[in-house]
Formats: structure tokens, C-alpha cells, sequence
């Protein structure tokens, strides 16, 4: 594609740094036990070469609402990791669209935590993308 990647800035290299990009997108709608709603715009830095959301960033959208989301029904002192995220990329959100994020706990129990989100374009409201998310908490139960 004709991008040379000999050079990466320092600001690159620094721990979380693609959380720092995914962050400054994301504008929390509504934060209730349960249910986050956000609000993002595509930027030009996280499309890709067709001037669509890229399916990456969509992916770290995705990990990063859907683990808040989860940390609204778990105790605080209660860890958790990231055990499956699955995605469907149903159609495309063009750059500087406003994408609304809908995101639900499915189930939560001893053992896991499913989430499961929404990416409607803002102005059709146009279904773009689904995510589910499994979360496992620790200590994981004996069995």
C-alpha cells in the first residue's frame, strides 16, 4: 500500500496505546446496571483504505465497552478476562458517521459474564455490526 513502517513514532510504542485511540472516540449515552449505550464518530484515523470503520478498531470498541459493561454487574474486587469475542460485520459505517453503541449483559453468573452489542448508524439506524462478548471470572469455580 505503499506505507512505510520503518519509522513508529515513540507515542506509538507506549503501553494501552490503541486504548488511548479507542478512547477518545467513545461518548458514554447512558450507564446503567446492566446496559451501556455510547456514542462514537468514525474518524479518519480508525478507517481503513475504503473510508469505512476498520474491523480492528470496531474490535476494540467492542472489547473495551462491553468489559464496562460487564464491570456493571460484578463486584468490584471480582477479576475477570476476556475469553471469547466474536463479531459479525454486517455492513459498513463510512468516516465521520455517528455509530451508536448498545451493549447488554446476557447473562451473568458464577463462573462467566456474556455481553452482547449494537453498532446502529445514528442517522439510519442501520444495524452495522453485532459483538458478543464471554467473560470468565476469577477464581473459576472447582468442579
Amino acid at each position: 500500500m505503499g506505507i512505510n513502517s520503518d519509522f513508529v513514532p515513540d507515542i506509538c510504542k507506549t503501553k494501552d496505546f490503541y486504548s488511548h485511540l479507542i478512547h477518545h472516540i467513545i461518548k458514554p449515552d447512558q450507564v446503567l446496571r446492566g446496559r451501556i449505550t455510547c456514542l462514537l464518530t468514525v474518524n479518519p484515523a480508525l478507517s481503513n483504505i475504503y473510508g469505512n470503520f476498520h474491523g480492528g478498531a470496531v474490535a476494540a470498541v467492542a472489547e473495551k465497552v462491553s468489559y464496562a459493561c460487564a464491570r456493571t454487574v460484578l463486584a468490584e474486587n471480582k477479576d475477570i478476562f476476556l475469553g471469547e469475542l466474536s463479531i459479525s460485520y454486517l455492513s459498513s459505517a463510512p468516516v465521520n458517521t455517528e455509530v451508536i453503541v448498545d451493549c447488554s449483559v446476557v447473562r451473568s453468573g458464577r463462573n462467566l459474564t456474556v455481553v452482547a452489542m449494537e453498532f446502529k448508524v445514528k442517522k439510519t439506524g442501520k444495524l452495522a455490526y453485532t459483538a458478543r462478548s464471554t467473560f470468565f471470572n476469577m477464581p473459576v469455580a472447582k468442579l
